[in-house]
């Protein structure tokens, strides 16, 4: 290249469209990064755009594929957003008083030269990972007044960089996967400064499409013709405007490598590095096998077989960017035979390492792997299985979202890492959940932060499913992968008020944020497909009326809200965040109403037939729920998408079709009698008072109502009533730190409020006396004897595999209780425990005196968290939630 041609004028095409004058909304690509871009001219800003006329890009045509790529989705977004379309040059030069200079280290001429006249600094980013810079220089050539320099430590930080660009000027990283529309504007500029992203805490970040049949499989299909190079390249994109890089392809039926030879290729050029999923090996899909294999999956009797099919999966792979899975599971993603044994698996693994040198020319360590430790794996670990230091070892969640096994503090250090599957969406026992969005980010962020703070840093992997619709916790999950140490629990709701506003504006931002937050909370409860008739309590403390009542109410909230946003929000405002509510609001009251046909009929009372006739209209409205989705909203671009089945489990896999609950009629007359009290004439305490009721034709009918009408003890704390104490954790009356320790609220996480749990959570062991850390409460007590303190704990597994995670209890001055929370490991116990995402741990205790107690709450082991405590005197009654917070002052 001539560098004297760099030149000034350049001539921009004139944009013909009328443009809507609004306010800027600028966004960074992840919530919570520095914003550089301005509708206003400033002294020193770069004029990106300037009454509708972009300026022109320029990157090398030497650079990488994928920053050609990502240049061109720029130039397509200044125009959604401008109206222009800017001129992209790729090696030729421009003559223009301003230009936007895109390059990667090594790979530009131009930005080569701007660090060999020291115009431009790169010691921030130098030989850094995903790295970049985005600077205005002035006066960086002869005759260039200005240049917009994207500058990136490698490929992808060059591809990060561009796409961060996208974000500011208004273009979601959601913007063709969610709908999300761009608000145009004519005049962009770039506030001066140097703005550096020194790259990423975690090295690989991704998502895996799993489960997708029956809903993205068909969708591909409709709109696609399959799942192939056209699904993909829109997905690559969507990870890299997410700041990911890693992908595990569908494989329900699917062959990445295999069903679209452009697959693989383009995702290498898109700069996405590919893997397969933890049971395909040496990058053949499981459909693989079933092609072109040929005998038992079965190393014992059949390794020559299955050494020719792994050498082509990495004959296949060539020099595209991969992690190659090693080791072996079963055919099917089952438990290998019972005879496998620790030394035949290792054989395997060498065995493969052989192929991955003899077939690259280079040391095994120097094409990445990972072995992941997924369910009987990690047994095999445990009992002593060792793979090479440079291996990453993949470790994983219970398919809950509880992380099974973290590395020990004092391990010496690994050079393949290690990394964390984790789990959006499951197919197995105990349940599938596969239809919406149950995962809180609170919750995501508890068990990540552990996973980050025991150093599993190398690579990250969340099964999302169909992908949607997990657009938000997909966001949150890659964000946080990014930067954790951005967003403490303190500030998840500040993540979730600036990611609603990067898709919808900063308008309804904080309104958005709260039903995004209490949609996920309640639908983290207990998943969908395990709901039922019996789920919560009819009878107890109005428990199923009070879920379905907050359910309507938050609905209500969100229509309202879609009522008063512009209309071209409203496709990508339903699939965000009304449709999860809408569905479930219907869902849960069509349980609420069959449950109450169920006790209607057996009380006789008319009201059955009346909740028959609801529970056929709700079941018929929730298909109508899907028809919209699928068939009407965005003009039926997601059709297939919620074709899920989700009613009428009635074991862990899905049903075919969905299927209504029974309900009954019955032949009465109906007739409502309403009994009041005058509290002025009732005797204080508590008071079984019979109510007969007598027929027409004598017969006599004695219900029981139970008075109660003690007053609120004097004092502050929590005051027994109904026969119990009912307290939310975070509403400690003392909280008692150590030097070193402190106590950590994270805020709507968990079941009903929020979660409580010691930090950091890597700290030592604790034992329960003085002054150590605990958590104290006052609870005013009516009633003496004994009582049955329970404590409501997450379901968090012992990462460790030694003797269990700890907490203790204690009641005023007494000796507390240490109680394991991992005592029962068998699988009816965690099948419960993650079924009602929560576990309850009881222990015993004498009151001698009536009046004010301390209940402490002990610190044992860290990543211990408490959401809950309910002292039972002996009259608490059965429910799903425990009894609603008592009074307290």
């Amino acid at each position: 290249m001539n560098r004297s041609n760099i030149k000034t004028s350049f001539c921009l095409l004139v944009a013909t469209l009328g443009l809507l004058i609004i306010p800027c909304t600028s966004f960074a690509q992840a919530p919570g990064d520095k914003i550089y871009i301005s509708t206003n001219n400033g002294n020193g800003y770069f004029p990106l755009a300037v009454k509708g006329k972009a300026v022109p890009i320029y990157t090398a045509g030497t650079d990488y594929p994928g920053v050609i790529i990502a240049s061109k989705s720029l130039q397509a977004d200044i125009k959604k957003v401008t109206g222009d379309s800017a001129l992209l040059l790729t090696g030729h030069t421009t003559q223009a008083k301003n230009i936007i200079l895109i390059g990667t280290l090594g790979k530009s001429e131009l930005i080569d030269r701007l660090i060999s006249e020291k115009k431009l600094n790169i010691s921030n980013i130098k030989g850094k990972w995903e790295a970049h810079i985005t600077q205005v220089i002035d006066d960086p050539f002869p005759g260039v007044k200005q240049a917009l320099i994207i500058v990136g430590s490698d490929k992808r930080g060059t591809i990060y960089g561009i796409y961060d660009l996208s974000a500011q000027i208004g273009v979601s990283p959601w913007y063709w996967w969610a709908d999300v529309p761009v608000e145009q504007q004519q005049n962009l500029y770039v506030i001066p400064g140097r703005y550096v992203d020194r790259g990423p805490a975690v090295k690989y970040r991704g998502i895996f499409i799993n489960d997708e049949a029956p809903s993205f499989s068909g969708w591909a299909k409709e709109k696609f013709g399959g799942v192939n190079h056209l699904v993909y390249t829109k997905m690559f994109e969507l990870i890299l405007r997410l700041k990911g890089n890693y992908l595990w392809p569908a494989m329900w039926g699917n062959a990445f490598n295999d069903d679209d030879k452009l697959d693989p290729i383009l995702a290498d050029e898109y700069g996405v590095v590919m893997g397969t999923s933890h049971h395909e090996p040496m990058d053949r899909a499981q459909q693989e096998w079933k092609r072109y294999g040929s005998g038992p999956w079965n190393y014992e009797t059949n390794a020559d077989t299955l050494r020719s099919f792994w050498r082509k999966g990495i004959e296949h792979m060539g020099n595209k960017e991969t992690i190659v899975t090693v080791g072996m599971r079963g055919d099917g993603d089952k438990p290998m035979t019972e005879g496998s044994n620790i030394a035949l698996l290792e054989k395997i693994v060498a065995d493969q390492r052989t192929i991955i040198a003899d077939v690259t020319h280079k040391d095994a360590s120097q094409t990445p792997q990972m072995w992941a430790l997924y369910k009987e794996v990690q047994d095999y670990y445990d009992k002593g299985m060792r793979v090479p230091d440079d291996v990453t070892l993949l470790l994983c969640d219970d398919n809950w979202g509880n992380i099974r096994k973290l590395p020990k503090l004092n391990e010496p250090a690994r050079k393949g890492g290690y990394g964390i599957y984790y789990h959006f969406d499951y197919v197995g026992d105990p349940r599938n959940y596969k239809w919406l969005n149950t995962n809180p980010i609170s919750k995501t962020w508890e068990q990540m932060h552990l996973a980050y703070e025991y150093d599993a840093r190398q690579v990250w992997i969340v099964n999302v499913g169909d992908l949607k619709p997990m657009e938000f916790p997909i966001s949150f999950f890659l964000d946080y992968a990014w930067s954790p140490d951005k967003w403490p629990a303190s500030r998840l709701d500040e993540y979730t008020r600036q990611w609603a506003a990067q898709q919808f504006g900063n308008a309804h931002a904080a309104e958005i944020a709260d039903i995004l937050t209490a949609y996920t909370k309640y639908n983290g409860r207990r998943k969908p497909e395990q709901l039922d008739q019996n789920t919560y309590s009819l009878t107890n403390y109005r428990e199923f009326e009070r879920v379905v009542n907050d359910y309507n109410q938050l609905e209500i909230k969100a229509k309202r809200l879609y009522e008063a946003i512009p209309q071209q929000y409203e496709d990508a405002y339903y699939q965000l965040v009304l449709h999860p509510i809408e569905a479930c609001a219907n869902l849960n009251e069509l349980y609420f109403d069959a449950a109450k046909n169920k006790l209607y009929a057996a009380q006789g009372r008319a009201a059955t037939n009346l909740m028959a006739r609801d529970v056929k209209e709700l079941f018929k409205k929730d298909s109508a729920i899907s028809h919209y989705y699928d068939k009407i909203m965005a003009n039926g671009k997601w059709d297939h998408m919620m074709d899920q089945t989700h009613i009428g489990y009635t074991y862990w896999q899905e049903p075919r079709v969905n299927k209504m609950p029974v309900v009954q009629n019955i032949q009465l007359p109906v007739q409502r009698i309403w009994v009041n009290v005058n509290w002025a004439k009732v005797p204080k305490g508590v008071k079984d008072v019979p109510i007969i009721i007598t027929g027409s034709d004598n017969s006599k009918v004695t219900i029981h109502a139970i008075i109660n009408n003690v007053l609120p003890l004097n004092g502050i704390g929590f005051n027994e009533n109904n026969g119990y104490v009912s307290i939310e954790a975070a509403h400690y009356s003392k909280a008692v730190n150590s030097d070193n320790i402190k106590w950590q609220v994270i805020p709507d996480y968990g079941r009903t409020l929020s979660g409580v749990m010691p930090a950091p959570v890597t700290a030592k062991t604790q034992f329960p006396a003085g002054n150590s850390p605990h958590l104290e409460y006052i609870v005013n007590m009516i009633d003496t004897g004994w009582v049955n303190v329970k404590a409501y704990i997450s379901p968090t597994l012992d990462f460790t595999n030694s003797n269990g995670l700890h907490f203790a209890i204690s009641i005023d001055n007494e000796k507390p209780q240490i109680i394991n929370i991992n005592a029962d490991e068998s699988t009816k116990a965690w099948s419960k425990d993650v079924s009602d995402n929560i576990k309850i741990m009881e222990s015993k205790f004498h009151i001698s005196k009536s009046g004010a107690h301390v209940l402490k709450y002990w610190m044992v082991n860290p990543a211990v968290v408490l959401q809950k405590i309910v002292i039972d005197t002996g009259a608490e009654r059965p429910s799903y939630l425990g009894p609603p917070e008592s009074y307290y002052h």
